[in-house]
């Protein structure tokens, strides 16, 4: 397959320059998906400066026009999910179906803003005083900074982007380093759909870029999705200028399997939340909290489960689980196979370096078993095919268990009782909550987002989107 050159989209125009790096298929070491340019900061000083200038138009624009764009946008990617979905694959490292199917999804996501681009709601509310109306308005902020990971590199663009632009914002976009192909052909089509100049710009590059784009003066909002450290880094850099901010920065999701759970039901849902993406999902099930009188029966089934995926290339239809991302991340993974081992965890499967045919940064899906609450297997994201678990003696502690650390996204329960699934869901400190299902798995029109450390700011997704790419106008009229 060939290697594509990439350039920055700077103003309606693809910007070229030297290509110094390089994206790698993670199922085949030997192979380069892109060559991609290392912006800086005047790269992003042209393109903040562009979305800048292009902001009022874009803002006054009839909504129909915003709409029209955006649903063409998102026929584009439908009609071309096949070929974008190879791509993600090649280069992220998801099985094909996964890659086409969060294609379909970046397509939706902009189907559904071009919607809700025709239904900035506001409201006519009585004065307190005689003679007076009083209206409220929801209107654009102006340009938007957005930082996006390589776990999902198409689907979080496009839930950063269509909402930014469908409300009347212009955008500045900084895609991951390891996933920089399947962004670009993103910003490739809202182009040719008709984006005019400035109103869609994007910047390839490393960290510097992104740091760019939080200091710049004409950025007045960052969404960024990535990990705890760098987050902490953009909120401080975002407040300190009075910029907008919104963070998501991942999670360590407790999945509950309750005595009384269907014990297949149960496999199943700690498998798809584990493994699937190759664990590399911010929602992923990656401790399992069991109570006492399923736990054998269930970890058993688990490690049985695991042990029979497939690990191999990512364009093989018969593979279940792809390679991890690159290498940094493949040895992250199993050093903390490692770490859980040596601290007192049980490895029933996987968690070894698999050599296949073509190179690659490939891993068996780890079962670590007999952890304990505290141990850094049950406290750190791994983001990788690692699952461990912990027994508990009955709901009341595995709720407890389940609150503990300092992430919030996602929790799961597995349970036929509705009066536990019902307190779990009220209970458990987490932004979503799923039950009899996999903690990972979302829909695209609904809120996004997590508590305690995990999330920063307004949520993500579907109706929520516009508290955070909007600001309320309140006009008062008199007589």
């Amino acid at each position: 397959m060939m290697t594509q050159n990439l350039t920055h989209f700077i103003n309606g125009e693809k910007v070229t320059a030297d290509t110094p790096h390089a994206s790698i298929n993670p199922s085949n070491t030997d192979e380069i998906v892109a060559r991609f340019p290392a912006g800086g900061k005047d790269e992003v000083d042209a393109a903040a400066k562009a979305a800048r200038a292009a902001f009022p138009a874009w803002a006054d624009a009839s909504p129909e026009v915003r709409s029209d764009l955006l649903d063409k946008v998102g026929s584009t990617i439908m009609a071309r999910a096949r070929e974008l979905g190879e791509l993600l694959s090649r280069e992220e490292g998801k099985t094909v179906p996964e890659g086409t199917g969060e294609v379909m999804r970046a397509a939706r996501i902009f189907k559904y803003f071009a919607g809700e681009a025709l239904r900035r709601h506001g409201q006519t509310l009585p004065s307190t005083r005689p003679a007076i109306d009083v209206e409220t308005h929801r209107e654009p902020i102006g340009v938007f900074g957005l930082i996006t990971p390589w776990n999902f590199p198409i689907a979080i663009p496009a839930w950063k982007t269509a909402p930014a632009l469908a409300f009347g914002n212009t955008v500045v976009l900084k895609p991951a380093n390891p996933t920089p192909a399947i962004a670009w052909a993103l910003a490739e089509i809202i182009h040719e759909a008709g984006a005019p100049a400035g109103v869609f710009n994007m910047v390839l590059g490393e960290g510097g870029v992104g740091a760019a784009i939080v200091d710049h003066p004409e950025v007045d909002g960052i969404s960024f999705t990535g990990s705890q450290f760098v987050g902490g880094k953009v909120a401080e850099a975002a407040v300190k200028r009075q910029a907008r901010v919104q963070l998501e920065m991942g999670g360590k999701n407790p999945l509950v399997v309750l005595d009384d759970a269907d014990l297949d039901r149960a496999v199943t849902c700690a498998i798809d939340g584990a493994f699937f993406g190759t664990g590399q999902r911010c929602t992923a099930s990656s401790r399992v909290i069991v109570t006492e009188g399923i736990h054998d029966r269930f970890v058993e089934a688990l490690a049985e489960r695991a042990r029979a995926l497939k690990v191999g290339d990512a364009l093989d239809p018969s593979t279940q689980i792809g390679p991890a991302v690159n290498q940094t991340q493949l040895d992250q993974n199993l050093s903390y196979v490692e770490i859980a081992t040596k601290e007192g965890g049980r490895l029933l499967t996987g968690g070894e370096l698999l050599k296949l045919p073509t190179p690659g940064f490939y891993m068996s899906p780890a079962v670590i078993a007999d952890t304990a609450p505290d141990m850094r297997i049950n406290n750190e994201e791994v983001f990788g095919p690692v699952v461990s678990t912990v027994r508990v003696r009955d709901y009341d502690e595995a709720l407890e268990v389940a609150n503990r650390g300092q992430f919030g996204l996602s929790a799961g329960i597995i349970t036929n009782s509705l009066k536990h699934a019902r307190h779990y869901r009220r209970n458990v400190r987490a932004g979503m909550v799923m039950v009899n299902l996999p903690t990972a798995g979302v829909d695209y029109h609904v809120p996004f987002g997590g508590s305690r450390k995990s999330s920063y700011g307004p949520r993500e997704q579907g109706f929520a989107a516009v508290e955070y790419y909007t600001q309320i106008k309140t006009v008062y009229i008199g007589g």
